[in-house]
């Protein structure tokens, strides 16, 4: 069966409305070019009981998560040692981390012309950045090779930890997707349409939603009012949604439906998820 995915947001930052969260339309964006989709959502600020909390949820639901933040070695970061109390497990210094975190200051030693000192308190503070719940994998980073981390939860699923950088977190979630889920890619492409019903209420339409959903059991029937649209003013965007194969038949019997009940209706819209 094809995975749940979801994903949780950490940080202060996005809370309060210092940074906007740019993380999940990403995540979306690249679930849908491989037929896949994104359940849930959790943001959570830098409180490592919150988050400990958060991931002992992720890591029971058997769901594939993507965690975005929190994993650099800062007083502010704690979601590594959050997935080790989560898991109960000690935290340790991923020998194939230290290897990439070592290569990396050299890196930046050449770059600026210095010699690399690995014994320097700053170099060995750096190495905090590789020191994982026991049991991790890690996960490539394109961007600086400072990589993040993966581990298995129950029922097959697994939390997939990267940074709050987007240059750094997108290829890395792109990675994670393309090694590792790729057997359930686009396989029940999805489809969606939908209909703009000028001027009428939800309530009025729920019997008719809740018919086709008894009678396609596989496609989702959905509502979207606005009260102030610009352009169409108040109206209820109704549609259904589900296998590509699947939705024709309870589209039609959706706009039959809609047609029996004398509703006015404007623009017709098809989206490809």
């Amino acid at each position: 069966m094809t995975p749940t995915f979801g994903l949780i947001i950490v940080g202060d930052e996005i809370l309060s409305g210092k940074r906007a969260d740019k993380h999940m339309p990403k995540v979306i964006e690249l679930l849908s070019a491989r037929g896949l989709s994104l359940a849930y959502a959790d943001y959570v600020g830098d409180s490592p009981d919150r988050i400990t909390a958060t991931l002992q949820r992720a890591f029971a639901s058997g769901d594939v998560v993507f965690s975005c933040g929190g994993i650099g070695a800062t007083p502010d970061d704690h979601t590594r040692q959050c997935a080790a109390r989560a898991l109960e497990r000690e935290l340790v210094l991923h020998p194939e981390a230290e290897a990439l975190i070592r290569e990396r200051m050299q890196d930046v030693a050449r770059e600026q012309g210095v010699p690399y000192e690995a014994d320097r308190p700053d170099n060995i503070h750096r190495l905090n950045m590789g020191v994982f719940p026991a049991g991790a994998r890690i996960i490539s980073n394109p961007y600086n090779k400072i990589p993040g981390f993966s581990c298995d939860g129950a029922g097959g699923g697994a939390v997939h930890f990267v940074p709050g950088f987007p240059v750094m977190a997108w290829p890395m979630i792109e990675g994670v997707l393309d090694q590792h889920y790729a057997v359930h890619f686009n396989r029940t492409p999805q489809t969606e349409q939908s209909v703009v019903v000028y001027g009428a209420m939800e309530a009025a339409l729920t019997p008719l939603m809740e018919r086709i959903e008894k009678m396609h059991p596989q496609v989702r029937v959905f509502s979207l009012p606005s009260v102030d649209h610009p352009q169409y003013g108040r109206h209820i965007e109704l549609g259904v949604k589900g296998p590509a194969p699947l939705v024709p038949a309870a589209w039609q019997e959706l706009k039959k439906g809609l047609h029996d009940f004398g509703a006015n209706c404007g623009p017709e819209l098809v989206r490809n998820l």
